[in-house]
């Protein structure tokens, strides 16, 4: 069942069982209010096993980029394609969302990012592969640590 991520109202539907949910909420509800406010685009998830093939293909980028794969259970999926950019993100149990920005184009943009709930700990796959991590205020999010690497492959 797909959910319309209200930024207005947050809510934990479908994070319940994170330990951070409140901080995953506000997260998820930030990215929620960029898509809306950047592309007029409703931010809208689905359960990770409705999504199998979305899930798949971040997984392969990450671990065909940089041999990550995450021990957190995926919670959500958001499937997103707007001004020709395909910007799929996973919602993991732990706290961590993680996005890849795909431009269609050949020669775009195409990177993967991660940021981390408040409250929740560099996840030892990141913390061992030597990311850094930026910080950013957020009214939605509190404290939101993000980083990020460049895509080189084809996908």
């Amino acid at each position: 069942m797909s959910y319309a991520v209200d930024f207005q109202d947050v809510s934990t539907i479908g994070l319940e069982t994170s330990p951070v949910a409140e901080a995953l909420a506000g997260l998820r509800a930030n990215e929620a209010r960029y898509f809306k406010n950047k592309y007029d685009h409703t931010y809208t998830t689905v359960p990770a096993q409705e999504a199998p093939e979305v899930l798949a293909w971040v997984e392969r980028i990450l671990k065909e980029e940089r041999g990550l794969e995450f021990a957190a259970r995926p919670l959500e999926v958001a499937d997103i394609e707007v001004d020709g950019i395909k910007w799929p993100e996973v919602i993991y149990e732990s706290g961590l969302i993680v996005n890849v920005l795909y431009t269609l184009a050949d020669a775009g943009k195409r990177a993967v990012g991660f940021k981390l709930a408040e409250g929740m700990e560099v996840p030892e796959e990141l913390a061992e592969a030597g990311f850094k991590f930026a910080r950013q205020k957020s009214k939605l999010a509190g404290t939101i640590r993000g980083s990020f690497f460049v895509i080189k492959g084809t996908y």
